[in-house]
């Protein structure tokens, strides 16, 4: 009988642990290779766990709401689908607080994703190897999820008591206390709330509205808690300006041939490719050149006196969220991609991001990353570095402006479409020369963009 333990992924670059959403499998169940056991969620994606090997779900270690850190054994197959001999003993990268459980459940298929109402409930100083669930008052249980959304809530034990739950034996699950925090807010009594006003809390999409009630300090100002996906990215940014001395460079681009073209074949693109074509593809296909030439911009910095040069070439586009949030997806190989290939990846990408569908693979394994900040009408931007990467570029809003022209004839003055691009980067292993010759160069690329270049 050959054991096998399913670990709770590494799910991107910062992240170090994950809530589950759903067993889609339960003990005793047999699985395929590949097949999904559970859903899982972390500040940033969704997703689906399958099982490593084709066998049978012996046990579950932790169960629905549970906040594991990654690496964690969360469940035990036995790959050879035998039942009847007890599993051994957990090794040692099993937490020992964990004690043996019992089988859990089948979770409802239809579980919510989290949004960032939940996600700045959920503390990020949650103690995750807690076991499966935690006992409060009598005999009722609450998952480590919901007494944390309690806490930030103010909801007091004897408060908590009084949600009906609708969960397994009658369990308060994320749904029950994002309905009562929801009524709460709204004035509703507790005797209000019950089961069937908690399903009108989770709207036709599948996502819980809950509204996060703020805190009036003067009857004017209000104070609000910081979700937990901006907590993090509050943090990354604060320990990227500590980690890397940061540097700006600008250029002004005409990138009047690429608008001129663009507009020219835009129409004949979406016929003929199923999708629309944006400036977002060019301005990666023009970084991805730059970068095979200016090989020491796509490094980062390994310990305290080593660089690492990458030979893959992945850049990451950051990508506004409908919450305010920012997630920043990865085109792998950008290089290797033909502008129509970058076009698809960047159109996948960013409605992925939108409907909350990436996947781990999705945000990881970035060198380079360029973020658009032209979408919100800016003219320009200093971005701060993605960690470990040590550059990022902007790209600022087109404008029509008068520009001198030079021709056989002279000099003249033109309407020009031009666009600022901006470049931070490390000072630690880019100098002024090597960061203000990439940007320059970027943009001498976008400046040398074929007008009659065929789809």
């Amino acid at each position: 009988m050959a054991r096998v333990e399913l670990l709770m992924p590494k799910m991107g670059e910062s992240i170090i642990e994950a809530t589950i959403l759903n067993w889609v499998k339960k003990v005793g169940d047999m699985v395929e290779e590949d097949e999904t056991i559970l859903e899982i969620a972390t500040d940033k994606v969704d997703s689906e766990i399958p099982s490593p090997v084709q066998g049978k779900i012996t046990e579950i270690l932790f169960e629905v709401d549970a906040v594991v850190p990654v690496g964690t054994v969360i469940a035990i197959l036995d790959a050879e689908g035998e039942h009847d001999s007890p599993a051994p003993e957990p090794q040692e990268n099993t937490p020992s607080s964990t004690p043996s459980p019992q089988p859990v459940a089948e979770a409802p298929a239809d579980v919510p994703s989290p949004v960032a109402a939940v996600q700045s409930i959920v503390d990020k100083g949650v103690q995750s190897a807690v076991p499966a669930t935690i006992t409060s008052s009598g005999s009722r249980f609450y998952s480590p999820l919901v007494k944390s959304i309690a806490k930030a809530e103010n909801i007091s034990q004897a408060e908590l008591d009084q949600i009906p739950g609708t969960g397994a034996n009658g369990r308060v699950n994320k749904k029950d206390i994002q309905a009562y925090v929801a009524n709460k807010a709204s004035g509703k009594s507790s005797s209000t709330i019950s089961h069937a006003q908690q399903s009108t809390a989770v709207q036709s999409n599948g996502v819980a509205a809950v509204p996060k009630a703020a805190t009036s300090v003067s009857g004017q100002d209000e104070i609000i808690e910081m979700g937990r996906m901006r907590k993090l990215i509050a943090d990354h940014m604060v320990m990227s300006k500590q980690t890397s001395p940061h540097v700006t460079s600008f250029v002004e681009v005409d990138v009047t041939n690429i608008v001129n073209w663009r507009n020219k074949i835009k129409k004949s693109y979406l016929e003929k490719y199923g999708e629309k074509i944006t400036f977002t593809p060019i301005f990666m296909e023009a970084a991805a050149r730059t970068l095979t030439e200016f090989p020491m911009i796509n490094v980062s910095v390994e310990g305290a006196d080593k660089i690492k040069i990458k030979k893959d070439i992945n850049i990451g586009m950051a990508t506004a969220l409908p919450s305010g949030n920012l997630i920043v997806p990865v085109i792998k190989n950008a290089n290797h991609l033909s502008l129509n290939g970058l076009a698809t990846s960047v159109n996948s990408l960013a409605s992925k991001a939108r409907a909350n569908k990436l996947k781990p693979e999705d945000i990881q394994g970035g060198t380079f990353t360029l973020t658009n900040v032209g979408t919100f009408g800016n003219v320009m931007g200093t971005p701060i570095i993605n960690q470990p990467q040590v550059a990022i570029m902007a790209v600022g809003a087109i404008r029509k402006k008068p520009a001198v022209v030079e021709t056989e004839y002279g000099d003249l003055i033109a309407v020009r479409h031009l666009m600022f691009c901006s470049m931070s980067y490390d000072h630690r292993v880019v100098d002024g020369f090597l960061g203000g010759s990439f940007l320059r160069k970027f943009g001498d690329h976008l400046e040398a963009f074929d007008p009659n270049r065929q789809i």
